[in-house]
């Protein structure tokens, strides 16, 4: 055996309206016992703006990550190991 499972196992296995029926009830479980989290105004605007930042910054576009070129070490060039710029 190669050890890749291609059929699907548990949850994933279940159509998405048994899923769904699932959650739901654990949802409605989890309020009733009191341990549910529910979110007030300022934290769901602030989860929002940092999924945002993160995803898009903002700008409706997908953003790379930024690097701080200075804890890069050395770049690889052409096959050429030198000290990485830090006057770009």
């Amino acid at each position: 055996m190669d050890g890749v499972r291609k059929e699907r196992r548990g949850f994933a296995s279940m159509s998405t309206d048994k899923q769904r029926e699932i959650a739901s009830k654990g949802g409605r479980a989890a309020h009733e016992k009191g341990t549910a989290h529910e979110w007030t105004p300022d934290e769901a605007r602030a989860a929002g703006r940092k999924g945002g930042q993160i995803s898009r910054g903002g700008r409706g576009r997908l953003v790379p990550p930024t690097v701080d070129v200075a804890t890069l070490g050395t770049a690889h060039v052409s096959g050429v190991d030198r000290p990485a710029s830090t006057s770009d």
